[in-house]
């Protein structure tokens, strides 16, 4: 079994096989799986960063796998008004629901409750089979949008004297 143990820069060097995994999987940071190619795959990485498409995973004996988002069942929403389409984002990401979001489109995973909240709001709604590569979230590990709090705008302990 390759035992995928490092992640890699993403251009850092060629891939000798590829794991298909859907969004659930590439979540986690122990999982068995199979390579494209039918090899016994085991991932131990550190938790807490998905494992986007295209992710290089490098084996303790050195081959390098690339993570490909699997095709899933999922809800595609279209909409060309951009008020509605900001107010179904807005719903959704209040219910904290994983969310890829692109032009005039958004995705997520199949729910019936969430179907039916997102057509009432007046999206035109497909269900597929499709990779599902979500939003990283404001304050994801490794987003790119980067904020630190080193400039002193107050989050020390400050004694009211009244």
């Amino acid at each position: 079994m390759l035992k995928l143990i490092e992640r890699l820069p993403n251009e850092s060097k060629a891939f000798t096989d590829e794991l298909l995994l859907p969004f659930d999987e590439r979540k986690r940071g122990r999982l068995k799986a199979v390579t494209v190619n039918g090899q016994d795959a085991g991932i131990f990485i550190d938790r807490g960063e998905v494992m986007r498409d295209g992710t290089l995973l490098q084996a303790e004996t050195g081959e390098v796998i690339r993570i490909t988002a699997a095709n899933e069942a999922v809800t595609t929403a279209r909409c060309g008004d951009p008020l509605t389409f900001a107010r179904a984002c807005y719903h959704l990401g209040n219910r904290h629901v994983p969310l890829q979001i692109d032009d005039n489109w958004l995705r997520y995973q199949i729910d019936h409750v969430l179907d039916e909240m997102v057509r009432l709001l007046g999206l035109e709604l497909d269900h597929e089979q499709a990779p599902f590569e979500p939003e990283n979230g404001a304050y994801a590990k490794g987003h790119s949008h980067h904020h630190s709090h080193d400039h002193g705008h107050g989050h020390e302990n400050h004694e009211h004297h009244h």
